[in-house]
């Protein structure tokens, strides 16, 4: 009887927790829908809850060095404390909000390089959490981002990688305590003065704040800097404007403010 209660406490023969993503597709401010299956192990248990939590792969410069981290960034508890009975079967469907800055991870049906982004299913019994269920989500850009990026890829720029760095941007309405970077090689007619093209997008239900940064290449009589862009696009009236036309123009006077011309 002594064993059996430390099989128990050390979770041997106790309930299983799965979650079934009706589509692991998504989009931020969208919803991910599924069903929770709890199934019940040797013995009767009472789960305190289960919480759902959006989970990603995030970068933190701390001092002179640099480390990632798994971050928990949105989450909900799906159910209240319930007992679950030996071989019970309990499933709990949900609908689950997708943060509208919730970092890109796909772009025209590829994975964008660098990004993991997964929902993950916490079972807590007895002060005891079980972590055991991780589905991969694929993020799909919204109208407004997917314009921006169709502009770069039509001026010639090709994508590098992307990630999530932990902090704030300076003067930028954010709620999440980081945020993405898509990086781009340059196109053929800026390779000469600019290394690579970095776009982030801090998104909410009107709007899509667009930061862009320049890592430009040093000249014989002048240092590489970076230089900074930033902008407002409304989800409403994102197709009235062209945006490689725009962002065509604020690279080329970005580039000769400097000093460098084509």
């Amino acid at each position: 009887m002594v064993f059996k209660r430390l099989m128990q406490a050390m979770g041997v023969g106790g309930p299983s927790v799965e979650t079934v993503l009706s589509n692991p597709n998504c989009r931020p401010g969208g919803q991910l829908e599924g069903v929770v299956h709890v199934a019940g192990g040797e013995h009767a248990v009472d789960i305190d809850y289960v919480a759902l939590g959006l989970v990603t792969r995030v970068e933190v410069e701390s001092g002179d060095s640099e480390y990632e981290t798994t971050q928990e960034f949105h989450r909900r508890q799906v159910t209240g404390a319930f007992r679950l009975e030996p071989g019970q079967r309990y499933d709990v469907p949900f609908r689950f909000d997708v943060p509208w800055e919730t970092p890109l991870t796909e772009l025209y049906g590829q994975h964008l390089h660098g990004m993991t982004m997964g929902l993950r299913t916490e079972l807590e019994v007895a002060r005891a959490v079980d972590k055991g269920d991780l589905d991969a989500v694929a993020v799909h850009p919204l109208p407004a981002q997917e314009a921006l990026l169709e502009a770069l890829l039509r001026l010639g720029f090709r994508f590098a990688r992307a990630d999530v760095e932990r902090g704030h941007i300076y003067g930028v309405r954010q709620h999440l305590p980081f945020y993405q970077e898509i990086e781009f090689y340059p196109a053929p007619q800026y390779a000469q003065a600019i290394n690579q093209l970095e776009v982030t997008f801090v998104t909410d239900p009107q709007q899509v704040q667009v930061v862009l940064e320049i890592d430009k290449r040093g000249g014989v009589f002048t240092e590489g800097r970076d230089a900074f862009g930033r902008f407002t696009v409304d989800h409403a009236t994102v197709h009235n404007t062209d945006w490689a036309a725009q962002l065509d123009g604020w690279l080329r006077q970005s580039i000769q403010r400097r000093g460098l011309f084509f």
